[in-house]
């Protein structure tokens, strides 16, 4: 388990509703998500067109996974000699607490004061930040996204995107009130402002902090993809370099890694190749001109390992982070991210943290954010069929008995009504008189009980008086009636 609190895993499961009424009743943040998610999914399909065969590199880096996955053993073991080494020292983690306190070990007995962190999605998911400023230690955002974010207290609303939900205004607001000046809200000048006040973390961090979108087994080399320059300053400038990397993030090879890299920068953001990608093995070695002085690696568990073996959700474990998922879904595009109340958003993350968090009752309501229109699988560069895991978590919830007692007993009644001829006729036909009332127009607008949610947003029409079964023997007998006689056996048909 991470280092969630009870109150905190309540609120991803509980609050999803209130969340939700909120982001569908905020029209701006609704508009930039769609805004920037379909300028996302239009950049992919044109990337993933342009560069050609493109389901024979979805199909090459589904078996690059899958293989890793199933023999991750070997690979993990692999991986991680070749980063001791390299000169790397490798800490392995069974849980988010266990990190923490393997982080904090580190930061003691170097003193640290100050740590540069890089982009990283497993700190957010260990609560990394806070943990650090309970212990008095600052931990700036050097990603500017997730700066941004870190001014306004907020979490990331994106795997790649955090401030997804933020425009140029509310960016220069949020400068201002932190530099005491004001700020136009222009591209150029908040960029310049936040170089500006990020170049002395860098220099004087104790540690530099960062995530692993890949490890290369063969090497031992840690990968680091990024838009922006803060990856390669975090992770040279500071005399030490912490790495926390989910255990399955790992390709055997580097003809391997060029497969994934290609998938990764197109199903993002619909660029050939980020604009940094780095490759780090181990410290800084005698002759060198940057780099740090030692190099940790945090090996994280933290519920991934329950997933192996499981023949429905072993391929969650396949994810690379592209968050291609989320920019084609339906649900995240009118909602975003803050919705789902967890560090992983849209399709993977309502199937990721419930597994994670090995939490069925409060995370596992997260599978019901979901369409099941299967858009996301279309869009995954290692097809993982997400629509199909979130249908399994929406059983498993029931298996468990976590669905509300109204729930079960209305589908307790389904099935009986339905295995039942006489039911089945004396219910179709009870049905008109009971929606009568309501009805106005031929339509329900106001539906009552569970129906209200459908009628907010769509009319609900009136059932027919009489059924298609109804009709069924009248229709027989105008069939008959209209259709041509057959001519007879050796005669002729006169018209």
């Amino acid at each position: 388990m991470s280092g969630n609190t009870a109150s905190e895993k309540e609120l991803i499961g509980t609050g999803l509703k209130k969340r939700t009424e909120e982001a569908l009743a905020n029209d701006f943040l609704r508009k930039a998500v769609a805004f920037t998610t379909d300028k996302l999914k239009t950049g992919k399909l044109k990337a993933s067109d342009d560069f050609g065969h493109w389901e024979e590199w979805r199909e090459r880096g589904k078996q690059i996974r899958k293989h890793v996955v199933d023999n991750l053993d070997y690979y993990l073991t692999q991986f991680t000699d070749n980063v001791s080494k390299a000169g790397g020292h490798v800490h392995f983690c069974q849980t988010g607490d266990e990190a923490v306190k393997t982080f904090l070990e580190i930061a003691e007995e170097r003193r640290a004061k100050l740590v540069a962190k890089g982009k990283s999605m497993v700190s957010e998911e260990i609560h990394l930040n806070h943990h650090l400023e309970e212990r008095g230690i600052e931990a700036i955002e050097t990603d500017l996204g997730e700066y941004i974010l870190q001014l306004a207290k907020e979490t990331p609303s994106h795997l790649i995107i955090p401030a997804i939900h933020k425009n140029k205004q509310q960016i220069a607001d949020i400068f201002s009130e932190e530099a005491g000046e004001s700020f136009v809200p222009e591209t150029k000048v908040l960029a310049g402002y936040a170089k500006q006040r990020l170049r002395n973390y860098f220099l004087e961090a104790d540690i530099g902090l960062t995530g692993c979108n890949f490890g290369v087994a063969e090497s031992g080399a840690i990968t680091l993809v990024s838009n922006e320059g803060n990856g390669r300053m975090v992770s040279t400038i500071p005399k030490c370099h912490v790495v926390i990397m989910g255990m399955e993030r790992l390709v055997p090879t580097y003809d391997d890694l060029e497969v994934v890299l290609n998938l990764l920068a197109r199903s993002a953001t619909g660029q050939k190749l980020t604009t940094y990608t780095s490759m780090i093995t181990g410290p800084r070695r005698e002759g060198e001109l940057d780099g740090p002085e030692e190099l940790h690696l945090i090996v994280l568990d933290n519920g991934r390992s329950a997933q192996l073996g499981d023949p429905v959700f072993q391929e969650v474990l396949h994810c690379i982070r592209c968050a291609a998922c989320l920019n084609v879904c339906p649900v995240y595009r009118h909602v975003g991210g803050h919705t789902y109340g967890s560090v992983y958003s849209g399709p993977i993350g309502a199937v990721l943290t419930p597994l994670l968090q090995q939490d069925m009752k409060e995370a596992g309501q997260l599978s019901y954010a979901s369409s099941l229109c299967g858009a996301c699988y279309e869009a995954c560069p290692v097809k993982i069929p997400l629509h199909d895991m979130l249908v399994q978590l929406r059983a498993r919830k029931v298996r468990l008995g976590l669905t509300p007692l109204a729930e079960r007993a209305a589908f307790k009644t389904f099935q009986t009504t339905f295995g039942n001829v006489t039911l089945y006729r004396l219910a179709t036909k009870s049905a008109y008189y009971a929606m009568k009332p309501f009805v106005s127009k031929g339509f329900i607008t106001k539906a009552p009980g569970p129906g209200a949610g459908w009628t907010q947003s769509r009319f609900l029409p009136m059932k027919p008086k009489r059924s298609f079964r109804d009709r069924w023997e009248e229709l027989q007998k105008e069939l008959k009636q209209t259709r041509p006689m057959e001519p007879q056996e050796g005669g002729h048909r006169h018209d």
